[in-house]
């Protein structure tokens, strides 16, 4: 897809806990073609200490009436100030960027998000619906303040919740939760997003149900096209930027994730 660089204004901006912030974006000329999974790189202007642009997955997509959404998490100087824009101001955003899920059809699919890993996982969900999957989404966090648009979700398909401190849904952690451990595994894909000890831990239970498994990555994308070298990954068909040839993997091409490629490599050393 071609990449364009755009300036947006912003539509709306939604509060959703402390620290998250919602924000839909709209352009008078037609967004380019985007699919789940791939992100935009954002401008942030008039902070003196932000240089680089900051990649953000691409939440929502709604091509009919034009606009997108952005899951923003305010951790820095240019993340709150991204956070803090109001209805009517501009972002210029370079997009989209990456590569995109698997969107299969007619099929049963668990989506696993953890924290603000749940940004990239509407637009898929979304998507799967459309194409007559049943989709269940395992949605994780610390409390239940970590737990967001969970309503939003439920449009969607089947919604499960952990927190670690039983403030919602069941308590622990999801890799934990019944409905990924079950004996008779219903899924057909798992799909995952999140910290990468949680992807990790997911990725082998896949592993251990035969199902396949595909992760987005959150490695540092400071530019975005593969120039700068910082989300380099290793797999196993050798290193590989996260930002062009991700950030979406099947997490048994990543070197390290899966347990039955990695005894085998050891095996034959």
């Amino acid at each position: 897809m071609k990449k364009q660089i755009l300036d947006l204004r912003v539509l709306s901006n939604s509060r959703l806990n402390h620290n998250h912030n919602l924000l839909e974006l709209g352009c008078a000329d037609p967004l380019p073609a985007m699919v789940p999974g791939q992100f935009a790189e954002v401008l942030v202007e008039g902070s003196v200490s932000t240089y680089l642009r900051r990649p953000f997955s691409i939440h929502r997509y709604d091509k009919a009436a034009n606009t997108m959404h952005l899951l923003i998490k305010s951790v820095g100087e240019g993340t709150k100030k991204i956070a803090s824009l109001k209805p009517g101001s501009t972002l210029n955003l370079m997009l989209p960027l990456g590569n995109g899920f698997t969107i299969t059809n007619n099929q049963e699919v668990l989506l696993v998000g953890g924290g603000c890993g749940i940004a990239p996982l509407y637009f898929l969900a979304e998507q799967l619906f459309r194409k007559g999957n049943r989709v269940s989404l395992l949605i994780g966090g610390r409390s239940a303040v970590d737990i967001m648009l969970a309503s939003e979700y439920r449009r969607l398909g089947n919604v499960y919740i952990t927190t670690e401190d039983g403030t919602m849904g069941e308590k622990g952690m999801v890799t934990q939760h019944p409905v990924i451990n079950q004996a008779d595994f219903p899924f057909s894909m798992v799909y995952c997003c999140g910290p990468d000890g949680m992807m990790k831990a997911v990725a082998h239970l896949a592993e251990g149900k035969k199902v396949d498994c595909e992760v987005s990555l959150e490695n540092t994308m400071a530019c975005g096209i593969g120039a700068c070298l910082c989300c380099v990954v290793e797999t196993h068909q050798g290193n590989q930027c996260v930002c062009t040839e991700g950030p979406v993997f099947n997490s048994k091409k990543l070197k390290g994730w899966t347990r039955e490629i990695e005894t085998a490599c050891s095996l034959d050393n």
